[in-house]
């Protein structure tokens, strides 16, 4: 199923990611993990790809496990930083061929060693690829309610922005963020350079210190003072702060669906027990 058609749907859904192993032998457990999440029933699943391309093949095969045998939409991502035209060509006739209705479009994280493909030089590049190549095909892209890391300001960003969505994006995933204020204020700020495709929020449950000191690292996302003060207080205690941290989440989820925001994407870091919890927390307002 598209995931384009789900959003439309008033319904409030929640929707997660997992990602693939880095190395085929640790495959079984990420299917497992993957296949756990998929038994709880969200709206879709997204499976991640690795810097480079370097997971591509694992990608392919952990989503089409979740379509294939769990029956859930799934949406396998695509970066093009260091591709080909004929990589990517590939990569979607691999994805059709797996039964799979839709693509995350994304430029990707620069390789280590610095060498990368000028066939594509931004998503947007790759989105008309992907549109050329197949017409019928669900594309999501990434948006960044901060401002990408990369970007010299919020304008230059959102100008990027509408340049890929106007390539054919058929929705948005924001990245993650801590505070719903940033997000609400995003969607005024897009919506008034005539984005009008559904925009669906990405919350990343935190539940250990180290998980939120690499995630801010990597991604540049804002941290409240009241978040901060959470990991303060129960960083060291393991139990108290995975229980913290997905009470944030969640209170994040419902700040949203009472504001309208009917579609949540979790970044679930191949969790079923958080995936879970957040969903079991959330029974009495998501069906």
């Amino acid at each position: 199923m598209k995931i384009n058609k789900i959003l439309a749907d008033k319904t409030p859904t929640i929707s997660f990611e997992v990602f693939p192993p880095k190395q085929e032998t640790g495959l079984n457990e990420v299917k497992t993990a993957a296949g756990a999440i998929a038994a709880l029933g969200p709206s879709f699943m997204s499976v991640t790809y690795g810097a480079a391309g370097s997971t591509s093949k694992l990608t392919v095969e952990v989503a089409s496990d979740i379509k294939n045998l769990h029956g859930v939409p799934v949406m396998p991502h695509l970066t093009c930083v260091a591709s080909t035209k004929e990589h990517v060509a590939n990569m979607i006739r691999q994805i059709r061929e797996n039964n799979i209705d839709n693509v995350m479009a994304l430029r990707g994280d620069l390789p280590k060693d610095g060498i990368v493909c000028h066939d594509f030089e931004h998503a947007s590049d790759l989105v008309k690829e992907i549109r050329s190549l197949d017409s019928d095909i669900c594309i999501g892209g990434a948006c960044y309610p901060e401002g990408h890391v990369e970007s010299a300001n919020k304008a230059e960003d959102i100008h990027f922005l509408k340049e890929k969505v106007d390539a054919g994006c058929d929705f948005l995933t924001t990245q993650m963020f801590f505070d719903n204020n940033i997000f609400y204020n995003f969607l005024y700020r897009v919506k008034d350079v005539g984005i009008n495709v559904p925009i669906v929020p990405g919350i990343m449950p935190i539940t250990t210190a180290k998980q939120l000191s690499r995630s801010v690292q990597l991604s540049g996302t804002s941290v409240p003072e009241r978040f901060k003060a959470i990991v303060d207080r129960f960083g060291d205690d393991p139990v108290a702060m995975r229980q913290a941290g997905i009470i944030y989440a969640t209170e994040q989820i419902i700040d949203l669906i009472a504001n309208g925001i009917t579609h949540i994407h979790v970044y679930s870091m191949n969790k079923p027990d958080v995936a879970s919890d957040i969903l079991y927390n959330l029974k009495g307002i998501i069906d």
